[in-house]
């Protein structure tokens, strides 16, 4: 993933975000059809999540012009030839994938770093029998439309335009999609809150203790596994945590959220709640995750890290699913369902390819009664054979050209 690297770093990256693949609620219904730039400029951060800069935003447009599928790609700086063609190589592979044959571009920042790379993609869309329904830069709060020659309507200066203050975005923040002043301050929702490390700190060994207390249990009265009696116990908190979210609710103490943290170091635990990941609730899964993210320790990041990348994933938030990852991944390099789902990501698949890798039972039954060994059982195990059995996500893509890491 990313690990917040800077612009124009050694490897182009891309990212899917709000609105791909059929995407629900008014993402899914934004349409272009008379859309004028400023309406446009005023809809992509929406869209993103964040207002984009020094950027290639790519919308993959359907019938109607309804916007299909959004992503986005860090501009080379300083520009690089190579780079430029392997980002339009990965915007022409996104489209061509899921078969939309009309697109828009949208490049961010000064003419030197956007023309390389605007120009590129869009002579390899074109060469795909790809209709560019504008091609626009936007810089310091003037646009220019790229495929207009008219000085009366497009003059070499610019026009001036107000994202923020547009109607559109307006519309869209009401419905629920707001844009963070910039990816910074979008990374900052997930970060603990201020002067909360001590009691973290303190919560997360309060629960450390409860779940030897458990084990100690289990194995004085003669458990097989005394290590089941915390899973279970893991289980149900965790279960009765999605069902309070789901129905609207909320937890507010951190001491209670570094408890589900700790218990979702279980892998088994985590496999449960996974399970039940279903799209349906994938807002409120979205909240819970979050809110467990912000009060755990450093050690119990991953699991939901993790959780919430699929998440945010299932609710076509790229952005957020790919900061998720990485937070995931700096806390635990090695932990594999956060490299599954960034190898998902990397692939551009869609929400619409979130799926759970396996139902609760199915999750219990993979472990059965022993204790959990790794390989193949699990949820992790399942995602990988499937993605093995048809040749995996990320090998259908490597056959194109395309850059190698996700970005927001």
């Amino acid at each position: 993933m990313t690990n917040d690297k800077p612009a124009g770093d050694s490897s182009p990256r891309s990212y899917p975000t709000k609105a791909a693949a059929r995407p629900g609620g008014i993402a899914g219904k934004v349409q272009l059809q008379a859309a004028s730039p400023d309406a446009v400029l005023a809809i992509v951060p929406h869209m993103l999540g964040f207002y984009p800069s020094r950027s290639l935003v790519v919308l993959g447009l359907g019938a109607q012009n309804r916007v299909m599928v959004t992503f986005r790609y860090d501009l080379p700086e300083p520009p690089d030839e190579q780079l430029a063609q392997d980002i339009a190589e990965h915007a022409g592979y996104v489209l061509d994938r899921e078969q939309i044959s009309s697109a828009l571009l949208v490049g961010y920042g000064p003419a030197e770093l956007v023309a390389p790379v605007i120009y590129s993609a869009a002579a390899r869309l074109i060469d795909s029998g790809i209709e560019l329904h504008e091609v626009l830069r936007a810089d310091a709060g003037r646009y220019w439309s790229l495929l207009c020659y008219d000085a009366t309507c497009c003059p070499p200066e610019g026009r001036s335009y107000d994202p923020g203050s547009h109607p559109a975005a307006a519309a869209m923040a009401e419905a629920g999609l707001a844009a963070h002043p910039d990816r910074d301050a979008l990374a900052r929702t997930l970060r603990r809150p201020a002067g909360a490390a001590d009691l973290i700190s303190r919560a997360t060994s309060q629960a450390l203790n409860r779940l030897s207390e458990l084990v100690d249990i289990g194995e004085a009265e003669g458990d097989r596994d005394p290590q089941l009696r915390a899973t279970r116990t893991g289980r149900r908190e965790v279960q009765r945590a999605i069902r309070r979210y789901r129905s609207g609710g909320s937890i507010d103490s951190i001491e209670h959220l570094a408890w589900l943290a700790v218990l979702l170091s279980d892998i088994r635990v985590r496999d449960d709640a996974w399970a039940r990941m279903h799209p349906a609730f994938r807002e409120h899964h979205c909240r819970l995750w979050t809110d467990v993210l912000r009060s755990a320790a450093l050690d119990y990041v991953p699991a939901p890290a993790s959780l919430l990348a699929f998440t945010a994933w299932q609710s076509g938030n790229g952005a957020l699913a790919g900061m998720a990852i990485d937070r995931a991944l700096n806390a635990n390099p090695s932990y594999s369902m956060a490299h599954l789902l960034s190898e998902a990501i990397e692939a551009a698949l869609p929400p619409s390819a979130a799926r759970m890798p396996m139902t609760p039972a199915a999750v219990a039954a993979s472990y059965g009664t022993g204790s959990y060994a790794g390989g193949g059982k699990g949820a992790d195990g399942k995602a990988r054979r499937a993605k093995a059995k048809a040749g995996g996500a990320t090998a259908v893509a490597s056959r194109r050209r395309r850059p190698r890491q996700p970005v927001h």
